[in-house]
């Protein structure tokens, strides 16, 4: 009795064996990678930069079969992201929303732009890669958070830190908000006359005592966003001085908070 349980438990472990023999094995990793936490003041344009590593072959039975990307999708508030999931992009649709566009391709890049953002954005967006066999689908399941906020109040920063300079300086105002301050489009103005400019940095120099005056800026769709006025006063450069100067300026962010850097040569 004893030989013949063992005779069953090798049975067992050869019938075991042989099944381990035949699961489909993937060589390497696949990686999504997301951007960190957005957030996006409604009306904005905002840029999702992804960038993944497929599949490219798996293993069955001993033999390798090649894996290519055919389907790419982007979804939001769904973890797996497939099937009859809606979808905010699907590479094989004729009816994607305009206001998704895909920027990437089905090798490794899988950025997302999102214009006009609404308060339906405010969601968790994930990407989805699908091959010629369903072996290499896949959802990276962490997926990337956009937080939109409705009416923020801009602000102008100046590249001085300080309202009075000399003529024949240049000086640079930046627009921003508690919110995402790049890809904004906004309105400048002076003295409540509109400007030319229409990026969140306002570049101004040699400065002439025309550009005096009481600056404010806003987002272009929301006029409930313009920011209280910033002073810029000119003082009358000296005669017989030559004076110029060259800025480095620079705005980020660190958790989510701005710091702003400027520098000043002569």
């Amino acid at each position: 009795m004893l030989l013949w349980d063992r005779g069953m438990l090798w049975g067992f472990l050869l019938l075991l064996s042989g099944a381990v023999g035949q699961r489909v094995i993937f060589p390497g990793n696949v990686t999504v990678n997301y951007p960190g936490p957005v957030c996006a003041v409604k009306g904005s344009t905002v840029t999702l930069h992804c960038t993944f590593t497929p599949h490219k072959s798996f293993i069955k039975d001993g033999r390798e079969y090649p894996l290519r990307i055919i389907k790419v999708v982007w979804c939001k508030n769904h973890e797996i992201c497939q099937g009859s999931t809606p979808s905010v992009y699907d590479s094989e649709s004729d009816t994607n929303n305009p206001r998704y566009q895909y920027l990437g391709d089905k090798k490794g890049n899988c950025t997302l732009q999102i214009r006009d953002i609404r308060r339906e954005d405010n969601a968790t967006f994930r990407f989805r890669m699908e091959t010629n066999h369903s072996a290499g689908h896949h959802t990276v399941t962490s997926g990337v958070k956009v937080t939109v906020i409705d009416d923020p109040q801009m602000t102008i920063i100046s590249s001085r830190n300080q309202s009075l300079i000399r003529e024949g300086q240049t000086e640079t105002l930046l627009c921003i908000s508690s919110c995402s301050f790049h890809q904004l489009e906004v309105t400048w103005f002076r003295d409540d006359h509109a400007l030319s400019e229409s990026g969140p940095a306002l570049q101004l120099g040699p400065l002439t005592a025309e550009d005096s005056g009481n600056y404010t800026c806003g987002l272009k769709t929301n006029s409930k966003t313009r920011s209280r006025p910033y002073e810029l006063r000119l003082e009358a450069a000296e005669e017989g001085w030559f004076f110029t100067s060259v800025f480095l300026i620079g705005l980020f962010t660190v958790n989510n908070c701005f710091m702003f850097i400027s520098c000043l040569f002569h």
